[in-house]
C-alpha cells in the first residue's frame, strides 16, 4: 500500500484494524515458539498494538517498525512511558526500557539498525500488503532478521467480499511466499465471531515459520 493511505488512517483516526484487547491467539499459543524470557522480538508494522505491551509483561523485549509517529506516540502514551527519540539514518527511534520502536519504511531498515532478533510477530504486516509487496517484504524480513522464527497470524475470506485490507491469506500464499527460506507449520485456523464486520465469514490463522 501506498504510505499516504496509512499515514492517512492514523491522522483521521481510521482506526478499524486496531484491536482494543491483546490478541487471544498471541496469548494462547506464543509459549509453541518455545523463545526464552528475554528474547528479543520484532513487531512489523507494529502501529500501537496492546499486543507489544503484553509481550513486555512477558519478560520479553520488543522491537517494532511502525510508519505513522502517531501510532508510536500513542503506544508509549499508553505506557505511560516518554521515550527517547533519535535519528537513525532514514529512521526515527523511540527507545525506552526493553523496547525500541522505529518510525519509517520498513524497506528502510537494514539488519544492522534493528540488531540481533530471536523472533518475530508478524500479527498485522503481511496480511496489510497487496500481493505485489508480499515477496519483496518476505525477502527483506529473512534478511534483516537472519531467518527468525515467526509467529504469523493470517485472516482466510472471500477476497471477492472485501478488497482489502487486510487481505486474504491463504495457505498457498504462506507456502509459496515462504518456500525454501522457512518450513511453515499449520497451529490453528479459527471462525472469526460475527466474521468481517458482521458482513461475511472470516477466519485467523496461525503459523510458526522455522
Amino acid at each position: 500500500m501506498e504510505t499516504q493511505f496509512w499515514l492517512d488512517k492514523w491522522q483521521n483516526n481510521e482506526l478499524g484494524f486496531h484491536q482494543m484487547q491483546v490478541n487471544k491467539t498471541l496469548a494462547e499459543h506464543f509459549a509453541a515458539l518455545e523463545i526464552p524470557e528475554g528474547s528479543r522480538i520484532f513487531v512489523p508494522l507494529c502501529g500501537k498494538t496492546l499486543d507489544m505491551a503484553w509481550l513486555l509483561e512477558q519478560g520479553y523485549r520488543v522491537v517494532g517498525i511502525e510508519l505513522s509517529p502517531i501510532a508510536i506516540e500513542d503506544f508509549f502514551k499508553g505506557m505511560d512511558v516518554i521515550p527517547e527519540v533519535s535519528k537513525v539514518g532514514p529512521l526515527t527511534r523511540y527507545s525506552a526500557r526493553n523496547v525500541d520502536l522505529y518510525g519509517g519504511d520498513i524497506f528502510d531498515l537494514d539488519k544492522d539498525i534493528l540488531g540481533k532478533v530471536d523472533a518475530i510477530y508478524d500479527r498485522a504486516a503481511l496480511v496489510a500488503l497487496p500481493d505485489e509487496m508480499r515477496r519483496r517484504y518476505a525477502e527483506h524480513m529473512t534478511a534483516i532478521t537472519g531467518k527468525a522464527p515467526q509467529f504469523l497470524l493470517c485472516f482466510e475470506y472471500d477476497q471477492s467480499l472485501m478488497k482489502g485490507p487486510p487481505f486474504s491469506i491463504e495457505s498457498p500464499i504462506v507456502r509459496d511466499l515462504y518456500e525454501g527460506l522457512y518450513t511453515a507449520i499449520p497451529i490453528t485456523r479459527t471462525e472469526i465471531p460475527g466474521g468481517f464486520k458482521g458482513e461475511f465469514p472470516a477466519s485467523e490463522s496461525l503459523w510458526i515459520l522455522r
